[in-house]
């Protein structure tokens, strides 16, 4: 079961999880040309293939990205916001996409987090820890209440002894939640309990998991030649204008401040 994970899904088909199912290779080139655009300036390496399962987690000095038809996927540690919608405005939407699905947890914390927006507008951000709500903004989703009607409690193990103010739900295994309903599968189904009957039938089987999804791996380096002409092999699709060039700049280094906000 993964512990933690950061990732943010662009999304312009009206069935991820078909895509999902389908088991076709991600696209290199467009991963490349996706983490080029993200990180202007930098020296981009690609590592190895890898899987979500793999991708947990991620330093501040890699990304892990899966391009699918009408799907794509980025981890990165910068979408561990403790306030979703703090992430950079060029992580909502840099492919044009229709929905933007942010899902972020943390089990050593007991934190989670997910947001959504569409066209670039947020409709719904959410984050908490088991006793404090760190954001919550926009209407919630019917599929939010059975987390909010304690249905779903925090599991503790034996010998624990759960604070009188702890929230009705388990913060990870709600935003896991999020990431059911927009996405089609879970991180650990194990935290929500038994299948519902939309997971009974053959067809659950065939639901994917961390381990089926594949991403390409990627290594961020200071680049020493930035100043010189640069060959692009894999040029963007869309280009960034002049101003827009540094606004990822700023998040190198920017790691501590997510432990700190927790």
């Amino acid at each position: 079961m993964l512990s933690k994970i950061s990732s943010v899904w662009y999304v312009d088909t009206p069935d991820p999880l078909e895509v999902l199912r389908a088991g076709r290779g991600p696209d290199p080139d467009a991963a490349y040309a996706l983490a080029r655009q993200l990180h202007p300036g930098l020296d981009i390496q690609p590592t190895v293939p890898a899987t979500l399962a793999d991708a947990a987690g991620p330093e501040p000095d890699e990304l892990f990205i899966g391009c699918y038809p009408g799907l794509t996927l980025l981890c990165s540690a910068y979408a561990a916001r403790v306030h979703p919608t703090e992430i950079p405005e060029l992580l909502v939407r840099p492919l044009a996409e229709e929905h933007t699905y942010l899902v972020s947890f943390d089990l050593e914390y007991g934190w989670g987090s997910f947001a959504h927006w569409e066209r670039g507008g947020l409709r719904r951000a959410f984050s908490s820890t088991r006793l404090n709500i760190l954001q919550d903004q926009g209407l919630p989703h019917i599929w939010e209440r059975p987390h909010w009607a304690g249905e779903h409690p925090i599991q503790w193990r034996a010998g624990e002894l759960p604070d009188p103010l702890v929230l009705p739900f388990d913060p990870p295994g709600f935003a896991d939640t999020a990431n059911y309903e927009w996405l089609g599968f879970r991180y650990f189904p194990e935290v929500i309990g038994p299948p519902g009957p939309e997971d009974s039938s053959a067809a659950a089987h065939d639901r994917p998991t961390p381990d089926d999804i594949r991403v390409f791996g990627f290594r961020l380096h200071p680049d020493d030649d930035a100043a010189k002409p640069h060959h692009d092999p894999h040029p963007p699709h869309n280009r960034m204008s002049h101003e827009r060039k540094g606004l990822l700049s700023w998040l190198r280094g920017h790691d501590a401040a997510v432990a700190a906000e927790k």
